[in-house]
């Protein structure tokens, strides 16, 4: 069943941070848990168009900050910063605090997974051949610097009576290991044959022990190249057992 856990899940507070931070008391954790939750709904379903796979948040006392990664920053903060302040705003009235916005762009999309998916799941939207737009999905992430890539779609891709998953995969992408920065993401396209979901796996290389992935810095491949290659086959002893 190992492969069926969650990427991130796996390697949570291991080299993965956690995407909340905060502390609170033990009769307040169930209202800030859904204050998050609500703060990360309202900025996707707003500003779903700019580009977000990643929110974080952190709280003081007194003040909440809200980090927001975007390939599209402009589209988020609007002309003179218009946006930005109204999106703030709409943020207090959910948390009851005062909100400070943090904006990290995205330099290199191809090797987010949650915009990988986000872009084969519109593909497929505006009817593009499933095929072509994985594929097209795959080399594009290869080509930006991503050491291996896994995509795969399920439903009724072509509008077939029964539902069926295909799988693209391109270099290495190890689950298992727990010290590998493997990104994953999912979208999920609203066709008129019914809902494809997409799942995309992206692997940038190993982290060193004791680090952690730091998303506001890397937008790329991060860590120590893999370390890839065929495995030599262990000899055994010809003596008795």
């Amino acid at each position: 069943m190992g492969q069926k856990i969650h990427p991130t899940g796996f390697r949570m507070g291991i080299i993965e941070p956690w995407a909340s931070r905060w502390f609170c008391r033990k009769e307040d954790f169930a209202k800030s848990l859904l204050q998050d939750r609500r703060v990360r709904e309202h900025v996707l379903k707003e500003y779903g168009s700019a580009g977000i796979p990643r929110i974080e948040v952190e709280r003081t006392p007194d003040a909440v900050n809200v980090v927001i990664y975007t390939a599209r920053p402009g589209v988020l903060v609007g002309r003179k910063g218009v946006k930005i302040d109204q999106l703030k705003a709409e943020l207090q009235v959910i948390v009851e605090l005062t909100v400070h916005l943090t904006i990290h762009e995205i330099k290199r999309p191809e090797l987010s997974s949650g915009l990988v998916a986000e872009a084969v799941a519109d593909q497929l939207i505006r009817r593009m051949a499933f095929r072509r737009a994985v594929k097209k999905a795959v080399q594009t992430s290869i080509q930006a610097g991503a050491l291996g890539i896994k995509v795969e779609i399920n439903g009724r891709l072509g509008g077939a009576e029964m539902a069926r998953t295909l799988t693209e995969r391109e270099g290495r992408v190890p689950l298992s290991t727990i010290q590998a920065n493997v990104e994953y993401g999912t979208a999920a396209a609203k066709t008129t044959y019914g809902i494809v979901g997409v799942k995309v796996w992206i692997y940038k290389g190993d982290i060193d022990r004791g680090q952690k992935v730091n998303h506001r810095t890397v937008s790329g491949v991060a860590g120590r190249a893999d370390r890839g290659g065929p495995r030599r086959r262990r000899r055994r002893s010809s003596g008795p057992r």
